[in-house]
């Protein structure tokens, strides 16, 4: 046996033993540009730069939700969850989380924790944001996820998760409101100061 070969099956045998705070641990140590946003999603390492119309959307949501439920609400932004399924370690770009929601004694907030989930699309994350992200978030039991895509003006809300998937999906054009009452989040969203890229 080559000491290439040696290499290649000591390399294999690291990468089943990948975990997240591995991976994430190995990011942590590489030049990331700044104003990206990195997750890993199924495995994959994903970096999205964050614009403009991206952060203004993000804000009115955190603002909705501060208006509701107060300025202790936990809400967090690109701040990272690991979910279910193989090596996902996100960071929505807002989730609420349960009152009274705690970290873990490694300083992580729990999936089975998050109430809501809004994604505010890339055009290189879309795939992921209605794919395995989805489905991720369904299988935790996210009881509201929010897709808003700006460059068509448009919003989805997935509810009432079973078995990894959302039995309800509707349709908001931007200028309607998000009306979450009798969900779990129990606000309205105004979509009418929404940009749009």
């Amino acid at each position: 046996m080559t000491v290439v070969e040696t290499d290649r099956i000591a390399m294999a045998n690291e990468s089943d033993e990948l975990t997240l705070d591995s991976l994430f641990g190995s990011l942590e140590a590489m030049p990331v540009p700044e104003g990206y946003k990195v997750e890993i999603v199924g495995g994959t390492i994903t970096m999205s730069p964050q614009r403009d119309t991206h952060w203004a959307i993000i804000r009115r949501i955190v603002r909705a939700l501060e208006d509701r439920f107060g300025m202790d609400v936990t809400a967090l932004s690109d701040v990272r969850i690991d979910f279910p399924g193989h090596l996902n370690g996100f960071a929505p770009d807002v989730a609420k989380l349960a009152d009274g929601a705690d970290r873990d004694a490694k300083g992580k907030w729990h999936a089975n924790d998050v109430r809501f989930v809004a994604e505010v699309l890339s055009r290189s994350t879309a795939l992921n944001d209605y794919g395995p992200k989805k489905t991720a978030y369904a299988t935790a039991g996210v009881p509201v996820y929010l897709i808003v895509d700006p460059y068509i003006g448009r919003c989805h809300v997935y509810t009432e998760p079973k078995e990894g998937e959302y039995a309800v999906d509707r349709t908001i054009n931007f200028g309607e409101e998000i009306d979450l009452t009798g969900t779990d989040v129990d606000l309205v969203i105004k979509t009418d100061g929404f940009p749009r890229d």
